[in-house]
């Protein structure tokens, strides 16, 4: 090479050298920038995954499904339920190496095992393996998890704890594979702040699901026994609400008065949550002391209740039916009604006629206890069926409510013939599409032998 070749070079590397430089460090400013911007994306993503799902494996398998490929080719997700170890969610970039894991059953309980599994569960962590360790015994954690990274095509695995405070509802394992590359810092932070979220996540669901099922166990508990009422013949049901939501404060009632009728009551009380399901038990009870000790009508009955309800509970606006059904030996059936702002009865006769009893309608209870109520009365054919419900029963989202009160019709006349119990069950099967609200129903079925009403000749 010539001296002025070299001359030439040296000048065009001291030209583009700096530049070159420069570059290189704009570039790797560049892809950091990225990789922390992917890096808020993804927790942007999960926290609002964790946020709107009140159901804890369904939010873990959300998040499983945001890790891969994202942080890792594989995720797993375990809970500690029971002292066992549920695998609720297994997730791996290629499908076909997805493990069944999640659907088989409870593995050993970390208390006893040494698996690294294990210790995370016990509050150590984070942990990265790229040596799994010995087998261990036959239907061990440590057997299943060596099983799992097989599965997996697993060359490094970062574990982390769900941990809230001091406990550890279970753990998140990110898994990559030999041609990855190995978890960094900045990795294993992120982890462990997305352990922290779904740990939340966990403990509210538990939380809720406990709130939930006490509400539920209240509500349950002070639903009538109808026994006592045997006389009769009768159906009740209660189905709390789907897709997470609170049960509330539909309730039913039935007794018997002195004059030997019995009172039959369907209500619902505004608010889904605990402190409805005790305002519904607090007016149950207010209700049957009046129209106990009162005797007075169904309208009279409401009055007494408005007034009451209003001057010594904090309760707000209720909807409600008071029916009171006679019963006589010799002659027949009748039902005599008030309605406070609640859907209809409905009478469904044994030959499919429906009618809806709109009669007697007044305002909600909570507006202005003065407000004028009225009875009506019905002659109640023999072999029909009288329904009372709450809103839940016909009540979908969007839909206008004429189209729900066809459905019940449709719905109760083809099944007008059928024992009472059945009637009841098959009606709940045949709306339960859509429902997204608490159902309460009672039914009454009219002896086919009770005597008709004739008139009399003139």
């Amino acid at each position: 090479m010539s001296i002025q070749m070299l001359a030439d070079g040296m000048r065009t590397w001291k030209a583009v050298s700096p530049v070159t430089a420069q570059d290189d460090h704009v570039a790797s400013l560049r892809n950091e920038l990225e990789r922390s911007d992917a890096r808020l994306h993804l927790l942007a993503d999960v926290s609002a995954a964790l946020a709107s799902i009140l159901d804890a494996r369904e939010a873990l398998g959300r998040l499983a499904r945001l890790m891969v490929p994202q942080v890792a080719d594989a995720c797993v997700v375990d809970l500690v339920e029971d002292g066992a170890v549920h695998r609720v969610a297994a997730v791996h970039r290629d499908s076909a190496r997805t493990p069944t894991a999640p659907s088989a059953g409870p593995l050993p309980g970390p208390d006893a095992s040494t698996a690294p599994l294990a210790q995370v569960l016990r509050g150590a962590g984070p942990v990265t393996l790229t040596d799994f360790g010995a087998p261990g015994e036959a239907g061990s954690l440590q057997e299943a998890q060596l099983r799992l990274y097989r599965e997996l095509d697993a060359a490094e695995v970062l574990i982390v704890p769900l941990q809230v405070r001091r406990q550890v509802f279970g753990a998140l394992s990110l898994v990559r594979s030999a041609a990855a590359a190995p978890f960094d810092s900045q990795v294993t932070s992120l982890a462990v702040d997305l352990g922290h979220r779904a740990g939340l996540a966990v403990e509210n669901a538990r939380l809720y699901a406990l709130q939930q099922s006490t509400a539920e166990q209240l509500q349950r508990s002070l639903l009538p026994d109808l026994s006592g009422l045997r006389h009769l013949e009768l159906a009740a049901r209660y189905v709390p609400a789907r897709e997470g939501a609170e049960v509330g404060g539909d309730w039913f009632d039935a007794f018997p008065l002195p004059d030997g009728s019995t009172v039959l009551v369907i209500g619902d009380v505004m608010g889904h949550d605990l402190k409805a399901a005790v305002r519904m038990g607090q007016l149950r009870n207010m209700l049957r002391a009046l129209a106990y000790d009162s005797g007075d009508s169904p309208a009279g009955v409401m009055r007494r209740l408005d007034g009451v309800m209003q001057g010594l509970s904090t309760t707000e606006l209720v909807t409600a039916v008071i029916a009171r059904i006679y019963t006589p030996a010799s002659g027949p059936w009748l039902g005599h009604w008030t309605n406070a702002g609640h859907p209809p009865p409905l009478l469904t006769t044994p030959t499919g006629d429906t009618r809806l009893l709109e009669d007697g309608l007044a305002p909600v209870l909570g507006v202005d206890p003065a407000l004028a109520r009225d009875d009506a009365l019905l002659v109640l054919p023999p072999g029909a069926t009288l329904l009372l419900y709450t809103d839940g029963l016909i009540e979908r989202p969007g839909e206008d409510i004429g189209r729900g009160f066809t459905r019940l019709r449709q719905h109760a006349a083809s099944l007008a013939t059928r024992p009472l119990q059945e009637f009841c069950d098959e009606l709940l099967a045949k709306s339960k599409d859509g429902q997204h609200d608490d159902v309460a129903v009672l039914g009454l079925r009219v002896p086919s032998h009770s005597t008709p009403l004739t008139p009399s000749a003139d």
